[in-house]
């Protein structure tokens, strides 16, 4: 199993809109609303890396609203 956690860059005032459209994709199994950098931390698990980045680059960065998205792929 591959667990990423992915950081997504909102539109302004977005965040709370979107939070529920990236908890229903496919492979996306926490998301919160958080301050800082960026507004949206979604963890993502599935069972290849391929999986991972495939959900990330076609699904949550297709969503209305997702400026922008940065992931990071764990480790151990």
């Amino acid at each position: 199993m591959v667990r990423a956690y992915v950081m997504i860059d909102a539109g302004a005032g977005d965040a709370a809109n979107l939070v529920d459209a990236v908890l229903g994709v496919t492979h996306v199994g926490e998301a919160h609303v958080v301050a800082g950098d960026y507004d949206i931390i979604a963890e993502v698990e599935a069972e290849e890396v391929g999986e991972v980045m495939s959900t990330v680059a076609t699904t949550v960065r297709d969503i209305d609203g997702v400026d922008d998205t940065r992931t990071y792929v764990c480790l151990g």
